[in-house]
C-alpha cells in the first residue's frame, strides 16, 4: 500500500466507481455486502469517513468509519480487501489506519466471523464485543398460522408519506437498547423507499383502533419490515432469500402475542413470493427473541462480529 493514505469526506466519482467496483468483487467472493451495480452504496458505507488502499494503481482495499457512531457512541467501521489480493497484510494496514484515526472505543465489523478476521483480532488486542446471528429457515414444510390479533388490534400494510413519523416513533421505543436501529430516522425509512427491494405491500403495522375516531384513525403500535434479497453467488445456493428485516412492537403494546402475529404476517406474505428460504438478524444475548424464532422453526446459520478494546 502506498504510503498512509487519504480519509475521505466523500467520495469523487472515480472513486465510488472503483469502491463499487471492490464491493461487486468481495460479494461475488463472501455473498456481502449487498450492492448494486448502480445507483446508491449499501446503508453501511454512507457519510462518515472513507479510505481507499491502492497498490500500483490497483484498489486492494476500503475502510469505512462511521464517525456517527451507534446509539451507545462508539464509532463503527467496516473494512474488506479484494478478494485478488488477501493474504498480503492489506487487512492488518487498514485496520492499523483505522485504529490511529477513529476514537477511542471503536467497533470494527467481521461479517461471517471469518477466521482470518478473527487472528487478525487477536494479533492487534481486539476483543469480541457484540454477536449479531443469522437465523435461517426454509419455507417448505413450515406451518405458520394465520396471525392472531386482540380485539381493537388490526394489521395494515405501509402507507409511503404518510408512516414514516409514526413507524419511527414506535421503532425509537421498541429498540431503545439497540446500538444502531434506534436511532432510525425518517429519513433513513425515505432512503429506503428509493431503494430498488422497498415494498410497501411486505411492511405490515398493527393498528390499535380509535372508536372515537374509527380504526383508519387509529395509532400504530407495532410493526414488521420485511425484505427480499436478489440472488447472491455462493449464498443460500444462489437463490433469491426473504428477512424478517425488522419486527417493533411498542413497549406499552407487549406481552398480548402482538410480537408473535405481525411475525407470521411477514413470514407469510414472504411465502406467498414464491421464495424458499428466510432469514434474520438477531441479537446472541437476546434469549427472549431467539426462544420466539426458534419455535417458528429458525436456526443459527451465521454470525457477525464486532470486534473492539
Amino acid at each position: 500500500m502506498s504510503g498512509d493514505g487519504e480519509w475521505l469526506q466523500k467520495l469523487d466519482e472515480q472513486q465510488l466507481a472503483d469502491v463499487r467496483q471492490l464491493l461487486l468483487a468481495v460479494r461475488e467472493a463472501d455473498g456481502r455486502p449487498e450492492v448494486e451495480p448502480d445507483g446508491a452504496l449499501p446503508g453501511e458505507f454512507d457519510g462518515g469517513e472513507h479510505l481507499v488502499a491502492c497498490v500500483e494503481g490497483d484498489v486492494v482495499g476500503y475502510a469505512h468509519l462511521d464517525t456517527t457512531g451507534d446509539s451507545f457512541g462508539h464509532q463503527v467501521a467496516e473494512l474488506l480487501v479484494h478478494p485478488a489480493h488477501r493474504n498480503r497484510g492489506y487487512g492488518a494496514k487498514l485496520l492499523q489506519a483505522l485504529d490511529e484515526r477513529a476514537a477511542v472505543g471503536f467497533r470494527v465489523w467481521a461479517h461471517g466471523d471469518h477466521p482470518a478476521a478473527r487472528q487478525l483480532a487477536l494479533r492487534t488486542g481486539l476483543e469480541r464485543k457484540r454477536e449479531l446471528l443469522i437465523l435461517h429457515t426454509t419455507v417448505d414444510g413450515a406451518d405458520w398460522p394465520e396471525p392472531v390479533l386482540r380485539d381493537g388490534v388490526s394489521l395494515r400494510t405501509f402507507v409511503p408519506e404518510q408512516d414514516e413519523d409514526a413507524v419511527v416513533q414506535v421503532n425509537a421505543r421498541a429498540f431503545d437498547w439497540h446500538p444502531e436501529q434506534g436511532a432510525m430516522t425518517t429519513g433513513d425509512i425515505r432512503a429506503d423507499e428509493r431503494r430498488s427491494w422497498f415494498a410497501p405491500a411486505g411492511f405490515f403495522l398493527a393498528i390499535e383502533e380509535d372508536t372515537a375516531k374509527g380504526p383508519k384513525d387509529g395509532t400504530v403500535i407495532g410493526f414488521h419490515w420485511t425484505k427480499v434479497h436478489e440472488a447472491t453467488p455462493g449464498r443460500f445456493g444462489g437463490e433469491r432469500v426473504g428477512e424478517v428485516y425488522v419486527v417493533g412492537v411498542d413497549p406499552a403494546a407487549q406481552g398480548g402475542g402482538l410480537g408473535r402475529a405481525l411475525t407470521l404476517a411477514g413470514l407469510r406474505y414472504l411465502a406467498e413470493q414464491g421464495l424458499r428460504q428466510v432469514i434474520l438478524y438477531v441479537e446472541g444475548d437476546n434469549a427472549p427473541a431467539l426462544a420466539v424464532y426458534t419455535k417458528l422453526g429458525f436456526t443459527r446459520h451465521e454470525t457477525d462480529v464486532q470486534y473492539g478494546r
